[in-house]
């Protein structure tokens, strides 16, 4: 007769995956789906740029300001909004700022002048901020640091994702609705894909949980479970007030390298069509399709980053080598110029490496940062980093018109990414690899 000894670590153990797994299924899928809409909303004028600037007599450099100028309006209302959510809660917060963001990316389409265009993308970083530092807080709410890297990456697959869709997305509203009612291509792209963002800013209020205490969809011992492994990295926070989110020099290290990382990210993500399409190809419905592919391998580059940081728990060069992998990629991409697929593989290169830098960063600040110091300190990193998104495009747009090329406008976007590789690098290994 065999007999059995009942075990009460495998019993939780088995809650605790239970908990995980019901947590991850109900959270991140929404939240990504959240964020892709987010994350297209901010870069669709990449797209309509192919037919904007002809329409509406802008140069380059005006292109390249109104893009930037988001970053303004990020940048001034990053902190104040993290700080808001973490007192108002992640429900109504996230809810608010995706409704106003719909409606200001709608409002695209009464672009007539350069002061409109630089007004209307200004109040659309006023309205985001705090869209993308206030998700990676509410992830600190629900998983510890230990399974919080490969959680991050799967959210932040949004990026590419948003570039697999809304690439031939784009594309084809600009080439289908092109002067239907009167209205040119550029104008219904701003619309059509504003609606996804209101529909889901009304959902938000009504499916999120603020906390763990909240979620009806979980039992008693889940709960527990989940609130026990938030409590077990507590000795492992340095910071836990706001003020000394300000005064930590590591918080500034790492705003540097974030600046860098984000130079390289809206180096691709603002000007990758305008890449693909000097390399050679015309129609604007091919180029969104050629774009599906860096964004593609890099969406499962980042998931298998994020796995092998948590299998190792090793998060420096995790960042560091995709940065300089990236970097590479640009630079070879201007060696290859009317050459569609070498373009394509060298800036699938590129935007692997870029994303995979990216979303692994962000499993270094909640490593040292608690309570509203992470609040603060997660906002501000991601605002002065995100200042990059005024300063590349504006530069690389200032220097093609300049140069006719932009060679080294992607050059200087390249050093920025080896100096964030080597900058992550001076963070004490002991703060972050767990």
């Amino acid at each position: 007769m065999v007999t059995t000894t009942y075990s009460p670590e495998l019993d939780q153990h088995k809650i605790e995956d239970v908990a995980y797994a019901k947590a991850t299924w109900r959270l991140i899928p929404f939240l990504f789906l959240c964020y892709v809409f987010a994350y297209l909303d901010r870069v669709n004028v990449g797209f309509a740029k192919l037919q904007m600037l002809s329409d509406l007599k802008f140069s380059e450099t005006i292109y390249g300001l109104g893009a930037g100028i988001f970053f303004i309006g990020y940048f001034l209302m990053e902190v104040p909004s993290n700080l808001m959510l973490h007192r108002f809660g992640a429900r109504k917060w996230i809810a608010r700022i995706m409704l106003s963001w719909g409606i200001i990316s709608a409002a695209m389409i009464f672009v007539k002048t350069p002061t409109v265009f630089y007004i209307l993308r200004f109040l659309l970083g006023v309205a985001e901020a705090g869209f993308f530092p206030g998700i990676i807080l509410y992830l600190t709410y629900w998983y510890p640091a230990s399974r919080r890297s490969k959680i991050t990456a799967l959210f932040m697959t949004g990026i590419p994702i948003a570039g697999v869709l809304g690439g031939p997305l784009s594309g084809w509203i600009l080439e289908r609705f092109h002067n239907v009612n009167g209205m040119p291509g550029w104008q219904w792209l701003f619309l059509i894909e504003a609606i996804p963002s209101l529909v889901a800013g009304v959902v938000t209020f009504f499916y999120l949980d603020d906390k763990i205490a909240d979620a009806k969809w979980l039992t008693r011992d889940e709960k527990a479970v989940l609130e026990r492994g938030l409590a077990s990295e507590s000795g492992n926070i340095e910071v836990h007030h706001a003020g000394g989110a300000f005064k930590s020099a590591r918080v500034w290290v790492l705003c540097s390298c974030y600046f860098g990382i984000i130079m390289g990210l809206y180096g691709i993500s603002f000007w990758l069509p305008t890449l693909i399409k000097a390399s050679g190809v015309t129609s604007a419905f091919d180029v969104g399709l050629l774009t599906m592919i860096p964004y593609g391998v890099a969406a499962i580059g980042m998931i298998l980053i994020g796995r092998s940081s948590d299998r190792t728990k090793e998060r420096r060069w995790h960042v560091a080598v995709p940065a300089v992998i990236g970097a590479a990629g640009l630079a070879v991409s201007t060696f290859v110029p009317h050459q569609p697929a070498l373009a394509v593989v060298a800036l699938t290169f590129a935007t692997f490496g870029i994303l995979g830098a990216l979303c692994q960063f962000w499993s270094i600040p909640p490593a040292f940062l608690g309570g509203t110091a992470a609040a603060a300190g997660i906002a501000l990193i991601n605002s002065v980093g995100n200042l990059a998104g005024f300063v590349s495009p504006y530069l690389v747009g200032w220097i093609k018109d300049a140069t006719q090329s932009t060679d080294l406008g992607l050059y200087c976007v390249a050093l920025s990414l080896i100096a964030a590789a080597a900058i992550v690098l001076t963070v004490p290994k002991r703060v972050v690899n767990h």
